[in-house]
């Protein structure tokens, strides 16, 4: 059975060295070869969008970029439900490979078999 981590980050450039956390562990979590799922709450919803995590800053923190890219490629990239609608962000202005979804599929993820939940 394959280990699963399930990471909610709430934080976004509010916030930076919390939110850079928790885009860096769930980068090396996919490239260590466990199960991602990535949530985007609060203000890091705005990550969703396409150009926006360039804008993210951070000194001797990996570009946040890169670090989505990363994570699409192994994981999952979810945004809230609610906090999109609160933002007014549909389906069709995210990223590729994003994903909305709500507590409902969250709840679900974190309480799966051999899944470890964290929150930053």
């Amino acid at each position: 059975m394959t280990k699963k981590l399930v990471i909610k980050v709430t934080a976004g450039a509010d916030a930076p060295e919390r939110c850079s956390q928790a885009f860096t562990v769930a980068a090396v979590a996919v490239a260590s070869g466990v199960e991602v799922s990535l949530w985007l709450t609060g203000e890091s919803s705005w990550f969703a969008l396409p150009g926006r995590a360039a804008e993210f800053e951070l000194p001797h923190a990996a570009p946040l970029p890169d670090l989505i890219e990363s994570i699409l490629a192994g994981g999952r990239i979810t945004l809230c439900t609610q906090c999109a609608a609160r933002r007014e962000i549909t389906e069709k202005d995210v990223i590729e490979g994003v994903r909305i979804a709500g507590a409902q599929v969250f709840v679900q993820e974190s309480l799966a078999d051999e899944t470890q939940a964290l929150v930053y």
